[in-house]
Order: structure tokens, then C-alpha cells, then sequence
């Protein structure tokens, strides 16, 4: 088997010792000690998830943050080898000039970009940038955008009308080296078929092992009727310490930070929300405080005031060590992760989880890999002690 793959996230909307909310029609906020977004700090975070092993970093897209294209183009200059996992709109960036920035960042950056695709589950926030299709229509869009982008890339050139797009004579005068692969995500059936057809990687937001499974399966067989091979990420956040004890105690602190007037306010907004991944995430709490391990060391509590990915894996390093191994023996190669404040949680995780899985032979440092390196065995995974 391959080695797992671990990317971190860059708050571009500013962090904190608390959770800062944001997404999905949620106005960015704090419980309190909010560090700016600024390029000297995101460049920490950076550079301490280059150090510490993980292959890339996402940056989120929206009005609630910085943008994305431009922090992390600058955030290459300060690191050497850490990719950049870009979201991105179709909707606001039109196919040719995406095609030409990807090429464009791939030559400056020595190849280290990597494509979120996101159609944007939110039309209130769609209209404020000038999109005023409906959800369906933007997956149909998203799925044509993708077409025209990849047959770019390919050297082609394009001639496309489609429902929602159209170009006549599309040619990049230099290609992408390498071509990043595209994720994208999503848990309505328009979204499985345009990762059925594009998407390289397929990303679910962190929920329960058998809701994971099951989600696999459904993009298995639609790829497979695809004549395709797509592989899978997951995004969650993480709380990891030297004992469970220590890790719960600092999740029951920031659940204590939230208040009950910030949660109300938050899952009211996120009701709201067009996005079904965003409905599957609020079903895992239903705007309770108690009974949020939904799942062994799997915590529900950051859906309460923040939209987007909810969850967090909550436990020893061990513990959670076998929490991605079991996500892992699910078919789930890549794990996207977070953690507050991202400059210390980065390092519990990095420090604490990463040595355990590279001891399982299940992960590598990349900057320890070769090309001909051979593959890390798989080995059995020792269950450790503790809640």
C-alpha cells in the first residue's frame, strides 16, 4: 500500500485559542484571543506543517476569508516544498483564465499546487460575487468547467458550448508541469456525478466510519460507470495530547467557550443552508452540548459554531492513530486537518500522531521519500489503552 497522506489548513480568516466560526452564511467570529490572518503568521503555520511532514495546506474560499489564489502564491515564496491545496469557484473564475493560473502557479512554485474545487452550496453568497444560477445549475456548470479545464491542459484546443459555458478557440500557450489534481466534494447526487467524472480526489467531511463507507461506495460505483478511478480524502479536525484525558479536557474547553447566544446564532444561519453536506453535518449534533462523540474519539462539537467540516478526532495520539487507520482501511488516503490555534495543534499532531503511524509503516516524511523507494508495508496496528 501507499503512504497516507496528510495535509494541514491555513485559517485565512484569522485564529484563535478558541474556534473561529465562518462558512456557509456564518459571519466570522471568536470566543475571544482572534490572531490576525496576516502573512507573517499564516507563513508560521506554513512552514511548521512543512517541517513537520504534511504534504500540503488548504485554503479556504469565500467573502469570509482572504483569497485564496493570491495568500498562497505568496505563501510559496516562504516555503520550499509545502503544497498548496487552492479553493476555488467556478462560478467567479472563468475556465481559461483558471487553466492559465494553474500553469501560471505550477512553473512559479516548482509544481506545488493542488485544486479544491467547490461549486458553492450557498446562493445568497453566490449572487454577492455575481452568480445568480441556482444549486443544480451550478454543479452542471462545475461539471463543464472541468471538461474545458482538463482538455486545456491536455494541449488542446477547445471549442465547448454547453448549458452554462461556452469558448471558441481556448488554447494555453504553456501547459502545467505537473497538472494538479483536482478534489471536490460534495453529498448530493449532481455532485457524485461530477466527481464521477472529474475529480481526482474525492473529499467527505468527518463523519462516522459506516456514513464514510457508504459514501465511498456510491463514488466507487459511479466512477466505475465512468470508466474512472477516483481516491479519497477526508476533512476533520483534531485534538490530540499525550493522554485522552488531557486531549478531552481541552474539547470541553472549547465547547465552554462557545455560549449558548453564539450557538443558537450560528445553527440558525447554517439551517439556512442550500448545502446537503452542511445538513449531514448539523444532523450529527442537532444543536445539543452533551452526547457529541458521535463515534469512537469522533467529536461533533465544532459544528456548533462553525459551518463547513464539524468534527474533530479527539483523543491520545494513539487513539487517534487508530481512528485514521480505520478511515484508512476504508479506502481513505488523504487527510486534510485542522486544529486551534493551527501553529500548536499542528505540532501535537505532527509530534504526537505522525511518529505513530510512521512506525506502523503507514506514513513517511516526504522529504525522507524517493521515487524508487519502495512502498511501506502495511503492518497490524496495536490497539492502545485509554478513553
Amino acid at each position: 500500500m501507499s503512504s497516507l497522506t496528510f495535509h494541514w489548513f491555513l485559517p485565512t480568516y484569522g485564529d484563535s485559542r478558541h474556534v473561529v466560526g465562518g462558512g456557509h452564511g456564518v459571519p466570522t467570529g471568536s470566543a475571544g484571543g482572534e490572531r490576525p490572518a496576516t502573512l507573517g503568521y499564516l507563513t508560521q503555520i506554513a512552514r511548521a506543517a512543512e517541517d513537520l511532514g504534511f504534504e500540503g495546506a488548504l485554503t479556504p474560499t469565500g467573502a469570509w476569508c482572504e483569497d485564496a489564489w493570491l495568500t498562497t502564491a505568496m505563501l510559496a515564496r516562504e516555503t520550499e516544498r509545502l503544497k498548496f491545496l487552492v479553493a476555488f469557484r467556478p462560478g467567479i473564475v472563468a475556465p481559461t483564465l483558471a487553466a492559465q493560473m494553474a500553469a501560471t502557479f505550477q512553473r512559479h512554485s516548482g509544481g506545488r499546487l493542488l485544486l479544491n474545487v467547490v461549486t458553492g452550496g450557498e446562493s445568497h453568497e453566490q449572487r454577492a460575487y455575481g452568480d445568480f444560477l441556482d444549486k443544480d445549475d451550478r454543479y452542471a456548470r462545475t461539471g463543464e468547467f472541468l471538461e474545458i479545464v482538463k482538455e486545456l491542459w491536455d494541449g488542446k484546443t477547445v471549442d465547448f458550448t454547453g448549458e452554462q459555458l461556452r469558448v471558441a478557440g481556448a488554447r494555453l500557450a504553456r501547459l502545467p508541469d505537473p497538472v494538479p489534481p483536482v478534489y471536490f466534494g460534495g453529498s448530493s447526487p449532481a455532485a457524485g456525478e461530477v466527481a464521477a467524472r472529474a475529480a481526482d480526489v474525492y473529499l467527505t467531511w468527518g463523519e462516522p466510519p459506516a456514513e464514510v463507507e457508504r459514501k465511498i461506495a456510491w463514488i466507487r460505483e459511479l466512477a466505475d460507470r465512468a470508466g474512472r478511478r477516483v481516491r479519497f480524502g477526508i476533512r476533520l479536525h483534531v485534538i490530540t495530547r499525550d493522554t485522552a484525558e488531557a486531549a478531552w479536557a481541552e474539547a470541553q474547553r472549547l465547547l465552554d467557550g462557545f455560549g449558548p447566544e453564539a450557538i443558537r446564532a450560528v445553527q440558525a444561519g447554517l439551517a439556512r443552508s442550500e448545502s446537503e453536506g452542511q445538513r449531514r453535518m448539523l444532523a450529527l449534533h442537532g444543536g445539543r452540548t452533551d452526547g457529541l462523540e458521535i463515534a469512537p474519539n469522533l467529536w461533533a462539537g465544532i459544528g456548533l459554531v462553525r459551518g463547513g467540516a464539524g468534527t474533530a478526532l479527539v483523543g491520545s495520539h494513539t487513539e487517534v492513530a487508530e481512528r485514521i487507520v480505520e478511515y484508512q482501511r476504508l479506502g481513505i488516503e488523504e487527510f486534510i486537518l485542522s486544529g486551534h490555534p493551527h501553529v500548536e495543534e499542528a505540532y501535537w499532531f505532527g509530534e504526537g500522531v505522525l511518529p505513530v503511524l510512521r512506525d506502523a509503516g503507514l506514513w513517511r516524511h516526504p522529504a525522507a521519500r524517493t521515487d524508487d523507494s519502495p512502498a511501506p508495508a502495511q503492518v497490524p496496528f496495536a490497539a492502545g489503552a485509554g478513553r
